[in-house]
């Protein structure tokens, strides 16, 4: 009775993708790839040098590694399985396949929210507290913040992915989406999911608002301590030290938000489809491009190290 009601979860599922759409597949198969390798580059670059570099221990550079780590595991929980479907006729992903994709990319998603947040805290430390940020952002500290993030995201999506999954589908296995994420497997039960949805909807705002809130409120104090600033060049080194989170803030939460936090009638799902490949692969890709382009720092760091590295291969 139960393998009748629910073969999907013996059967996999079917990912349909952009499969009405053969020649966009064809686009975005070559795109996501290109994209994937420079979001593997990027965000490691990242990681090595924060590692590398003496003058990039610090507890903004910790946080940006985390994100860094984040956002490539991000990406691989996705990008790899759509590449594989696009490229040949089976476009199927077992149970167990579909369970684990879910888990890691709702988990990782709502990580970085908080983890967004945690940077945002970080930045009003720096500038409006700078005597006193070494004493306020203590290593202790920044462990503890960067642990509360993955594990509360991890956690939250644990909850909802077993919610989700315990709903009966009665042998509905085709996924309009081309990964196992949780607007869309939703729309595959067979009951009323009315309070499910609910229950998603304050699981999302709980992971949104909080961090969301964190940051305006942060950034709020940054704006007015850096108005006080006089000098022209101290407003743009404050506005340089927090431009590039704000900008990777903007980007991740405006599209997380929209895909989210409206109601499920208003939301299309070739609209889910496109806001998932922005937040879930573009996202990701730009973050440590923006890191580095826009980072005094992160640059000296890159010639430093690249430099050292010329130098022994001249040897």
């Amino acid at each position: 009775m139960m393998e009748q009601k629910n073969g999907s979860s013996f059967t996999g599922f079917i990912l349909l993708g952009f499969s009405d759409r053969p020649q966009l597949e064809r686009i975005l198969f070559i795109v996501l790839l290109i994209l994937y390798m420079f979001t593997l580059l990027g965000n490691t670059t990242i990681i090595a040098l924060s590692y590398l570099d003496p003058n990039l221990h610090t507890p903004m550079y910790f946080f940006l590694s985390n994100l860094s780590f984040l956002d490539m595991c991000y990406t691989t929980s996705s990008v790899p399985q759509f590449l594989v479907n696009v490229n040949g006729a089976d476009k199927s992903i077992s149970f167990a396949g579909c369970v684990f994709q879910m888990y890691i990319f709702s988990g990782l998603g709502g990580t970085e929210c908080m983890l967004l947040g945690v940077m945002a805290f970080d930045r009003y430390a720096a500038v409006c507290r700078p005597l006193h940020y070494t004493v306020i952002m203590h290593p202790h500290l920044c462990f503890l913040m960067a642990s509360f993030s993955w594990i509360s995201g991890l956690s939250i999506s644990l909850v909802l992915t077993v919610i989700i999954f315990l709903l009966p589908r009665c042998g509905r296995n085709k996924l309009d989406h081309f990964l196992c994420e949780l607007p869309a497997i939703i729309k595959l039960a067979c009951v009323d999911t009315s309070s499910t949805e609910s229950e998603i909807f304050f699981a999302s705002a709980v992971v949104l608002v909080i961090p969301v809130s964190l940051v305006l409120f942060s950034y709020g104090r940054i704006v007015r301590a850096i108005l006080r600033i006089k000098s022209a060049a101290g407003k743009r080194k404050a506005f340089g030290t927090c431009g590039s989170h704000f900008i990777v803030v903007s980007l991740f939460y405006g599209t997380a938000i929209y895909a989210y936090l409206q109601p499920s009638n208003n939301y299309s799902q070739d609209q889910g489809k496109f806001t998932t490949l922005f937040y879930g692969v573009v996202t990701p890709m730009m973050n440590p491009l923006i890191y580095t382009l826009r980072n005094k720092d992160v640059k000296g760091a890159m010639r430093k190290v690249f430099g050292k590295v010329y130098g022994l291969m001249t040897v």
